[in-house]
Parts: structure tokens; sequence; C-alpha cells
């Protein structure tokens, strides 16, 4: 099975990823994730960490010659400003004494984080709580999408609201168009609400005060049947849902219509199905955003992510000192504005591990050769 896990902290030496399950004969190369990495780090809104951090991806296994060898891949991703931190963040014991953090954010890990540990200092939750990990997440979406552009499927995001702008949503971006969504500040796909946008990230800045919003992830290119009807664990709008739901910040998730579907009749909100010899089974409207019954239609699949404003203020919010009880402003962390932008990139990320999975777990195949054979009769079957 197609699985993965990250290590590393914030302000630790460096992330780690680790991908499980990827067959072998897949070109790879650490390229392939630096481009990626470097998209995360795009969006205006962002803070100071963008300036210092310029992401690269070592690949340290499970791949030879640019080919991956079926053994699970490992990857890091070095933190520049770890220089800064090496006697905070040591992990052997230090001489030198070592201020604690005491002050929880309201909206972050902080106070939960401690108490549900028994820890003392606050550092020790945050570090490895903060959005920073999602660099290792996005290193390995890079190897998933590697893996499916294999078999034509295509992954892409675009921003559609930062506060109260919204984007024009009558034309919808295609694959082709991610050039031009990721030249725009703010990753938005309308040039008009990119603007505005613009212009209210700067009016937010200038309050000291942060912006939250909503990005929507596309996939083009994936065939009927993957994920599952039988069982929960294999419902992939709910595996998507999870996936999404698990990038920091992020409050709400709805595939296709989503909650707009609660307030209107069936008749309005269920998508017809037509057939013709060339397109095979097919539909004119997408509003289950090309899932149902847990599995993929054939249609394109629209989810779409809320992220909440970054908790960490230049005004902090009021808090509770852990050690004294007594009411203190919560502590200031360097952070982004606004990072709907980056967000929607690594939504890409953890959408397209989603769809590989959801492609390894149907067709199998310890080979890539074995994988695309295995499609390509699938593909035969089902479209006749």
């Amino acid at each position: 099975m197609l699985r993965y896990v990250t290590a590393g902290e914030s302000h630790g030496p460096a992330l780690t990823a680790i991908v499980e399950g990827m067959p072998a004969g897949l070109v790879l190369g650490a390229e392939d994730i630096n481009k990626e990495l470097a998209r995360r780090q795009l969006g205006f809104g962002r803070g100071g960490r963008m300036k210092i951090e310029k992401d690269k991806a070592e690949i340290l296994s499970g791949v030879r010659h640019g080919i991956t060898l079926g053994s699970p891949i490992a990857l890091k991703i070095d933190n520049r400003d770890w220089k800064n931190w090496h006697v905070k963040m040591s992990a052997e014991e230090v001489s030198e004494e070592v201020e604690p953090v005491t002050q929880p954010r309201p909206g972050h890990a902080d106070l939960s984080g401690i108490l549900k540990t028994g820890q003392k200092d606050i550092r020790n939750i945050l570090e490895r709580s903060s959005a920073r990990e999602t660099a290792a997440r996005v290193a390995m979406g890079a190897v998933a999408k590697a893996l499916l552009r294999e078999f034509g499927i295509q992954v892409i995001s675009h921003v559609i609201s930062i506060g109260e702008v919204r984007a024009n949503l009558d034309k919808v971006p295609m694959p082709e168009d991610l050039a031009k969504i990721d030249e725009s500040p703010v990753r938005c796909f309308d040039p008009e609400a990119t603007k505005e946008m613009v212009e209210l990230i700067e009016r937010i800045r200038r309050d000291k005060d942060t912006a939250g919003g909503v990005f929507e992830v596309l996939v083009y290119g994936c065939p009927p049947g993957l994920g599952g009807y039988a069982s929960w664990e294999e419902r992939l709008d709910g595996n998507l849902a999870r996936a999404l739901m698990a990038i920091q910040a992020i409050k709400g998730v709805e595939i296709g219509a989503g909650f707009e579907a609660a307030y209107k009749p069936g008749s309005q909100m269920h998508d017809e199905i037509f057939y013709s010899k060339r397109r095979g089974y097919y539909r004119k409207t997408n509003k289950a955003g090309g899932i149902e019954g847990g599995m993929t239609n054939g249609e394109v699949i629209v989810a779409r992510a809320a992220m909440k404003p970054i908790p960490t203020l230049m005004q902090p919010l009021k808090t509770v000192d852990i050690n004294t009880k007594e009411p203190v402003e919560a502590i200031k962390e360097r952070s982004d504005v606004c990072a709907v932008p980056a967000a929607a990139v690594i939504g890409e990320a953890v959408v397209a591990f989603e769809i590989a999975r959801s492609l390894l777990n149907k067709f199998g195949g310890d080979a890539l050769e074995d994988t695309m054979a295995a499609y390509g009769r699938y593909l035969k079957r089902v479209r006749g």
C-alpha cells in the first residue's frame, strides 16, 4: 500500500518524508520535487521565513540513476534557519539556559498539545505543529504527481477567495492554465479578483492582522472506479476530505457542490448520465465533483478547502501563562499575513497522493509497467 510519513521540527536541522509503496521503474529526480517546493513558497502575504528558506529536496534512498527501485523513498529538506536555532532546538543537552515558551496562542495547537503531553515548554508542541511541516508533504506529493503523469492524470489548484474577495468561477481553469495561475501573486485565475485580493492583504498587513480564504483542487484525467463503495475506508471522497482537513489551519472541506447541495432539491443537484460511442458514459454537469458513491465517475474531481486566518498575530490576542495562570498576551512567532496560495499547493500534494494511492490499490503492480498494463486493460473494458 502506498503511504508516507513526515518528520522534523520547524526550526530543527531538516524535514524528512518517507514514501513507501511506490512501484519500481518510475522516472524521478530531485528537480521534479524542487519545482513543487518552489511553488509552495509562492504567494503575496508570505512572512519572513520565505526569505530565508529556499527549499531543496535531497533524495536519500529508493531511487537510483533517476529511476525508482520499489523500495522506500526517503527525502530530506534542510532548514536554512537551523543555524540560528541550533542551541534552542539541539537534540543534545545544552549548557546554557533556554527560556521556555509559556504563553499559548489562541487558535494554535499550543495549549491542547501541552495538556495532552504533560510538557512545560510550548516550543515542544509548536515546532512540530507548525505549517513548516507541509514542505515535506509537498515533497511526497511531487512523487505522487510523477506517478499520476504516467497515467495522464493532472492535479492543479487555484485560490477562489481571500477574505471577502471572491473570484469569478464562470471559467474553470484547465491543466494548461497552471503556469498562468502560478504567475498570479495570489494564485487566482481571475485577474480582477487578484488585484482586489492583493489590496485586501495589504490592508490586513497594515492592520497587523491575518486573512484566510478558500482554494479549489481539480483533478483531470481520472478514470471511473477509483476508490470504493463497499467499505468506509475505501471511499475516495472521505479520504480526500481527511487529507485536506489535515492541512494546518483548514477548517472546512467540500466535494463538488458541497454544502450548496443541502439547500436544493435533488432534481437540481444530480448529474444526469449520457452515452456516446466517442465519449462513452458522460455527464453534462458535475455537481458531484467527479465522485459518486465513494468512487470517481470519470468527470473532473473538484475539492475545496477553507483556511482560517493564521492565528499568529502581530497584535497578539489574550491568553493565560501556563505557569502563573495570569492573563498575558500570546507569544509572537514569525508568521504569514495570508498563506492561502501556499495552502492550495499543499492541497494539490495531498490530493495527488490520495489519487495515487487509490490508483495503486486498484491496479497494483510492483513494477510500473505492470501497473500500466493493468490500467490499459481496464480502460479498454470500461470504454468498450
